[in-house]
């Protein structure tokens, strides 16, 4: 998450270098080289981070999906499905399990187009599940759930009922859709003023399932305080 300028980022084809990391299409799985230091809060000393994350999807969507009606926000979701294989050198830590791949774009930063949005992603069976809601700057709700089958065909499918879920300690608002409108949080696994990601327990059209949730809130992003504080929390290189 080292914040870089224009002149340390570099595209190609199927690579694209940020820095010393970096990650790369190799054919058949996606390949991120990550070569970091860590920034911890009223601590100077950064830690060396160095490892390679290996994705491989198991469906792939060729499709992205427009979040306003201008077109000026897509979201793409390349992998619903897919396997991960983390083999971490600093620290040394490695695991395989469950993996999702997607990508948002515009021609406007985020909190230019949105307040707030909540997302959250289910294996159940063979297929994916993605709820993705939201409020743009303008004031007007979006909401969709979609359904890739094995082959990552997605189709949009009925909205379960909204599924409030607790605060974090931050006061971050956070909610998904489940059957019944009832969902528990499991485990938070990010905690920050403007954004929380969590594990969660529901039921998903008539099957228990554990999903991966994440809560965005625009309006704390962009404020002041906000702001000033990002830098003590990410590294930041001028060159």
């Amino acid at each position: 998450m080292t914040e870089r300028p224009r002149g340390n980022v570099a595209r190609e084809a199927d690579t694209l270098a940020i820095g010393p990391s970096q990650v790369h299409w190799t054919g058949d799985h996606l390949e991120i080289l990550i070569e970091e230091r860590d920034k911890r809060l009223f601590n100077p000393w950064q830690r060396p981070v160095r490892g390679v994350v290996r994705l491989f999807p198991e469906m792939l969507n060729p499709t992205p999906f427009a979040l306003d009606p201008e077109g000026r926000h897509h979201w793409h979701c390349f992998a619903p499905r897919a396997r991960i294989e983390v083999e971490m050198t600093e620290p040394g830590l490695s695991w395989r399990g469950h993996a999702y791949f997607d990508s948002n774009s515009g021609v406007e930063s985020l909190e230019e187009g949105f307040r707030q949005w909540h997302w959250s992603r289910a294996h159940r069976g063979s297929e994916a599940v993605v709820c993705y809601e939201g409020t743009r700057r303008d004031g007007s709700p979006f909401a969709s759930t979609l359904r890739f089958d094995a082959a990552g065909n997605a189709r949009e499918a009925e909205l379960p009922p909204v599924a409030p879920l607790s605060s974090t300690g931050w006061l971050v608002e956070r909610k998904t859709r489940a059957d019944r409108g009832h969902a528990s949080v499991l485990k938070t696994w990010e905690n920050a003023p403007f954004y929380a990601r969590s594990t969660i327990g529901a039921r998903l059209y008539g099957e228990p399932v554990v999903m991966v949730q994440e809560s965005l809130d625009l309006d704390r992003f962009a404020s002041p305080v906000v702001q000033f504080m990002l830098p003590y929390r990410m590294p930041r290189h001028a060159v």
